[in-house]
Parts: structure tokens; C-alpha cells; sequence
């Protein structure tokens, strides 16, 4: 008697869902092998359940002052000790969460699809429409993603509205080179060619062919920049351009913190601790699924 797991790895699916529940399945496995990428999901899955239950987690309010109790080292009622205004850190830092979450997600939301669809464009198309938007993409790509970031957070105001649109400007033209690289060995493929001959236009066989098969890079170029995009996120927030008091977004903590760095660590070490150890989970998590979705490695899976 045939089991799910036989139905889901079966060589001769019989129906469309068959075949994508299969694909799934063998990715969670090849996915599974990977430890590092493992220790990487489960980062990601408890940044996204401490964001989400940060009010139950959190055991003061993130922006309640008490300045009796200001700078009090790590203790039972106070487990990441206090800041400079009493506020409790280890409450800050989960509701930080909640606004490291929310801006790697909303600059891949705004940056991933405008680079895959100018990239896909300019692969397709060729000639001067390739030259034009590679040009533009060329001119974002010489400057680093930092400097570019605050140039745009500097003329649009502070922020965090501000620094998720500078942040997303800064990082869609990875995406574009990506997609073009992709969509150049995709065009002159036998399958385009048959599309356009029963009379496909130049948008259907973009949407319907060339984005779907560009899809896997770009999730594993997201997932590996979502480090990056947390540490510009903090970097503009650490010089005031970013998130605004009394918000706890992790980089402005570090700065307020640094001034007590030698005598009261625990100001600026505990959101430190929380970026590189997010930035980690998302490094590890982008490594796997590059192994596992990058048909490069297929032989590996």
C-alpha cells in the first residue's frame, strides 16, 4: 500500500499539486540535511514569533521610563538590565523585532520586484533598452549600498518610512543584474521560441515564462541581502536617519548606548547581540536555500 510519502516522491505525478507537493517535499528534505541552514530557519522562525507575540513576551513596556532605575545592570526583573531612562532593554529589543521584521520585509517587497522586472525587461528586449536600464542599474551598483542609502535618507528627511524607500532604492539594482543574467539564457530557449511563434506577446512571455524561472535566484539573493538590509536599517538608525525615539529599533539603541559602553556594557551589547545573531540566521537560511534551489547544485541534493 502505496504511503504519502511514496504518493509525494512518486517519479509520475499525476496531477499538477502532486508534482508541486513533491518538489516541495524533496526541498524540505535537501533543505533538512543542511544543519547550518537549519540553525538559520529556526533564527528567522523566532525573530517572526517574537515579533508577532512581542506583547506577551516583552515584561515592561519598551517606552516606559522609571529613571530610578536607570542603568541597572542585567538582573531577574530586568533580564537585558535597563538604559539610560530606566527603560527595560530586554523589552526594547523584542519589540525591535517588530521593526527589524517589518523593514527587511517591505524593502523586499519594494525592491525584488522592481529589479526582477527591470532585469527581465532588459535581458529580453537586448539593444538599446538592455544598454539604457543596465546603465542606470550600472550607476547604483558604483556607489556602496550604505552611502547611497543615507544620500537618499539625508534629501527625503528621518525616518523610517524614509530609510525602508532609501534602503530599497539602494538595493534593487543586485536584483536587476540577477534577473538580466538569467533571463539572457532563458530568451533564446526552444520553449520561449515556440511561445512567440503561436503568437504570445512580448508581456505574456515575460510574465507567464521569464519571471516564474527567475523566481528561485532572486529568493536566494533576498534572503542572503536581508543581513545587509538589517545592517544599513541599523547604521542609519545608529546616526539618527532612521527609526525616531522613542522607537526600539536596535541601531538607535546602540547609539544612545555607546556612550556607556565601558561602564554599562549591556546598553549597547544586547541589541548588538540581537543584529548579528539575525543577520546570522538569515546568512545561514540564504546559504541553504542556495544549495538546495540553485540548479548549479543539483547534483548535491
Amino acid at each position: 500500500m502505496a504511503t504519502g510519502r511514496d504518493w509525494l516522491l512518486d517519479d509520475s505525478p499525476s496531477s499538477r499539486l502532486q508534482a508541486r507537493l513533491g518538489r516541495s517535499y524533496r526541498l524540505s528534505r535537501a533543505l533538512a540535511r543542511n544543519p547550518l541552514a537549519m540553525v538559520g530557519a529556526v533564527i528567522v522562525l523566532t525573530l517572526i514569533l517574537v515579533a508577532l507575540f512581542a506583547p506577551w513576551i516583552a515584561t515592561h513596556s519598551p517606552v516606559g521610563q522609571d529613571l530610578a532605575m536607570r542603568l541597572k545592570p542585567p538582573s531577574w526583573d530586568n533580564w537585558m538590565g535597563t538604559d539610560e531612562l530606566g527603560r527595560d532593554i530586554w523589552s526594547r529589543v523584542v519589540y525591535g523585532a517588530r521593526i527589524t521584521l517589518m523593514i527587511v520585509a517591505l524593502v523586499a517587497v519594494l525592491a525584488a520586484p522592481v529589479g526582477l522586472i527591470i532585469g527581465a525587461v532588459a535581458g529580453y528586449f537586448g539593444g538599446w533598452v538592455d544598454r539604457i536600464l543596465m546603465g542606470i542599474t550600472d550607476i547604483f551598483l558604483s556607489m556602496p549600498k550604505l552611502i547611497l542609502a543615507l544620500a537618499f535618507v539625508a534629501a527625503l528627511g528621518p525616518g523610517i518610512q524614509n530609510a525602508i524607500i532609501a534602503i530599497a532604492i539602494a538595493t534593487w539594482p543586485g536584483y536587476a543584474r540577477i534577473a538580466r543574467a538569467e533571463t539572457l539564457t532563458i530568451r533564446n530557449s526552444e520553449f520561449v521560441a515556440a511561445v512567440e511563434l503561436q503568437g504570445a506577446s512580448s508581456f505574456r512571455v515575460i510574465v507567464n515564462h521569464i519571471l516564474p524561472l527567475c523566481t528561485s535566484s532572486m529568493i536566494i539573493r533576498v534572503t542572503l541581502d536581508m543581513a545587509g538590509i538589517i545592517l544599513t536599517a541599523a547604521g542609519l538608525g545608529f546616526i539618527g536617519l532612521g527609526a525616531q525615539p522613542p522607537l526600539p529599533e536596535w541601531g538607535a539603541m546602540i547609539s544612545r548606548g555607546r556612550s556607556f559602553i565601558l561602564d554599562q556594557w549591556w546598553v549597547a551589547t544586547m541589541p548588538g547581540f540581537a543584529i548579528v545573531i539575525v543577520s546570522l540566521g538569515f546568512c545561514f537560511l540564504g546559504d541553504g536555500l542556495r544549495d538546495v534551489l540553485d540548479p548549479k547544485h543539483g547534483d548535491r541534493q
